[in-house]
């Protein structure tokens, strides 16, 4: 039976949990009722009233991102099951998909991931494992995962045509992920026999600043996909609403994580916000 002191632990957490959910539930009511009263304001005209709703969601979904971020960074996953859910993820291709997805576990006495790099290592592996389902060549791919204590080592080896490298259209949206943890990615392919993915991700990112860039470190084209990006919108939508190509939107956020020292989109809007604050000029 449980203790006393179980007992009140238990219900002090179940108490602190409700208290979570609650002020959650207020602050979405208050941005939902903030929103109505900026569509319904009869003073303002329905472009400004949109422009007004885009604001507040915006800030509201920048506020979420980011509280969820801290959220995540603050847990620990063993590497181990870490990996057993990037198991359960990967379990729909290997049941009903062509390719032969084959896992070798990690050993089980790896140091604990911070939540975000667990977070993000499983989608780097996602999204490498779709890419080789979409290029149709490779039949089997091995997934291997290993902790040296210091960084979660990633290895992915295919079957495939062997014609990959670091700069292709299909890495480059896992580079981009593993640039902004400062991790490092190695590709060597040999053709016929396929391809292998080195990846490398640190447990402990060196402490940064997160120090806006001033406008003159900026492009024109930078400014702009920043501005939307501070909105919460995606990079299709980026594309579309700039009239440029999905590829070079991905090429900008990365270079804007780069220059902010973000880590994160919700960490770069934040400091876009920030920026946008301490900018004296007018709006454009």
């Amino acid at each position: 039976m449980a203790t006393d002191t179980e007992i009140h632990a238990g219900r002090s957490a179940a108490s602190e949990h409700a208290r979570t959910v609650m002020d959650q539930a207020d602050r979405h009511a208050l941005t939902l009722e903030s929103i109505l009263a900026a569509l319904r304001a009869p003073r303002l005209s329905d472009a400004a009233a949109r422009a007004e709703a885009v604001e507040i969601a915006s800030a509201a979904l920048i506020e979420l991102r980011t509280a969820t971020d801290r959220q995540r960074s603050t847990l620990l996953e063993p590497v181990t099951g870490a990996f057993s859910r990037l198991r359960a993820d990967l379990r729909p291709l290997v049941r009903f998909g062509d390719l032969d997805v084959q896992f070798v576990e990690p050993p089980a006495t790896g140091r604990a991931l911070p939540g975000d790099i667990a977070h993000s290592a499983r989608a780097i592996v996602r999204t490498a494992v779709l890419a080789l389902v979409d290029d149709g060549a490779a039949r089997r791919v091995r997934i291997q995962w290993d902790c040296d204590g210091r960084n979660l080592l990633m290895q992915l080896r295919d079957d495939g045509a062997g014609t990959l490298d670091a700069h292709d259209d299909a890495v480059r949206p896992i580079a981009e992920r593993v640039i902004a943890l400062e991790g490092t990615l190695a590709v060597a392919s040999t053709p016929g026999w396929g391809s292998t993915f080195d990846i490398s991700l640190p447990l402990d990112p060196s402490p940064r600043a997160l120090e806006a860039a001033t406008g003159s470190d900026l492009t024109a084209r930078e400014r702009d996909v920043l501005r939307l990006v501070a909105t919460g919108v995606g990079n299709r939508e980026i594309a579309d609403g700039l009239g440029i190509s999905l590829n070079t939107v991905k090429y900008h956020v990365a270079n804007l994580l780069r220059k902010h020292g973000a880590r994160t989109r919700a960490e770069l809007a934040g400091a876009a916000g920030g920026a946008r604050r301490d900018d004296p000029r007018p709006p454009m």
